[in-house]
């Protein structure tokens, strides 16, 4: 198991804990037994509680962590119903994303570079690199739409599933740079058109991995509805599970 990086320096450190302990989380460093406690994280960053709680409580409105009184705080469970919900909001978000964002050649080359540099990830193997790198492309699109609230919302429905797709890597992550550089050209040569259809082909490619993936590692967790994000076919019972718990490194 990797450690939690130290944090050296004193300054911003809620903001900085916020950022490491989530790192950590996407790590792949947790399992749905383990408890973040104020205690363990504090002494494992060098600093004080307080910070420590104010991140935590952050984590929690997030959706990535639930906290239990005097028992600390433990990875969300999601069932197959709040995924496919979350990839519907976020496909919903990222079609309007890409018809409205005010396009540059500055936003362009960004684009291009941040899938460059997730390619390079991809064949380095540099897991965390390449989902940071892929959040990051995403949000350069919603950025240009000059909506501060959809960039809000669709970073943390973005981190919830990230949070669900950590152990199941290898389902996405070789489609991702092709996905990215097919939306970045269609929005190169003005045709949203495209651009839409690329990025929509993209989240339901990835959703329908995801719950494909769950279907099989946890047949008896098949929501009513929920047998693929585009099948109308139900069966199942309502049981909650670990978001992408599986053997993919």
């Amino acid at each position: 198991m990797n450690r939690i990086t130290k944090i050296e320096a004193p300054q911003n450190l809620t903001a900085r804990a916020y950022a490491s302990i989530k790192a950590y989380i996407l790590q792949e460093n947790l399992d749905e037994d383990t408890r973040l406690t104020e205690e363990f994280l504090s002494r494992q960053l060098g600093i004080s509680k307080s910070p420590v709680r104010e991140a935590l409580n952050s984590l929690h409105t997030e959706g990535l962590i639930c906290i239990e009184s005097r028992r600390g705080a433990h990875l969300r469970l999601f069932s197959m119903r709040e995924v496919k919900d979350l990839y519907d909001l976020r496909e919903a978000l990222e079609v309007y994303a890409v018809g409205s964002a005010v396009l540059s050649a500055q936003m362009i080359s960004e684009l291009r570079q941040s899938t460059e540099r997730a390619r390079k990830h991809l064949r380095s193997n540099t897991k965390l690199g390449h989902i940071e790198e892929d959040m990051k492309s995403h949000a350069l699109i919603a950025a240009a739409t000059g909506n501060a609230e959809l960039c809000r919302v669709l970073a943390n429905v973005e981190s919830q599933l990230w949070l669900c797709r950590r152990k199941t890597y290898d389902l996405s992550s070789s489609t991702l740079v092709d996905a990215h550089q097919a939306i970045t050209e269609a929005l190169a040569k003005g045709n949203r058109r495209s651009a839409q259809a690329a990025m929509r082909d993209h989240i339901i490619w990835c959703g329908d991995a995801l719950i494909s993936f769950m279907e099989q590692k946890v047949p008896a967790a098949v929501e009513e509805g929920v047998q693929g994000r585009r099948s109308s076919s139900s069966r199942g019972r309502d049981t909650r599970i670990l978001d992408g718990v599986g053997d993919f490194a």
